[in-house]
């Protein structure tokens, strides 16, 4: 069993910046590929960015590529979401999410086996 639990959200301004961080338990992190999904009002939840177990492999939505950074320390069982240029639409509940079967994981969300209970963020105009 795997137990994430993120954190680092709030609210900011547009053009501001938050890092997002998800714990993970176990002995056995860098053996997981990590991602993070979001889900705003009203919308399904839909992918972020994913990393490999490694961290040498990254993927991103096109929505956040060039303003989101995702990377994890695996010494810390820890993966982040650095994201920079924030926009109102990107306003949602944030959500990692781990594979423990998968080298670098996938965009679909039925393709994760474990899940942490979110984290708003929130940015105003």
């Amino acid at each position: 069993q795997v137990q994430l639990v993120e954190s680092g959200g709030g609210l900011v301004q547009a053009g501001g910046s938050l890092r997002l961080s998800c714990a993970a338990s176990g002995r056995t992190f860098s053996s997981y590929a990590m991602g993070w999904f979001r889900q705003a009002p009203g919308k399904e939840r839909e992918f972020v960015a994913r990393i490999s177990r490694s961290g040498g492999s990254t993927y991103y939505a096109v929505s956040v590529k060039g303003r989101f950074t995702i990377s994890r320390d695996n010494a810390k069982n820890t993966v982040y979401l650095q994201m920079n240029s924030l926009k109102p639409e990107d306003t949602a509940v944030y959500y990692c999410a781990a594979d423990p079967g998968s080298v670098s994981g996938t965009s679909r969300e039925n393709g994760w086996d474990y899940w942490g209970q979110g984290t708003q963020v929130t940015v105003s105009s």
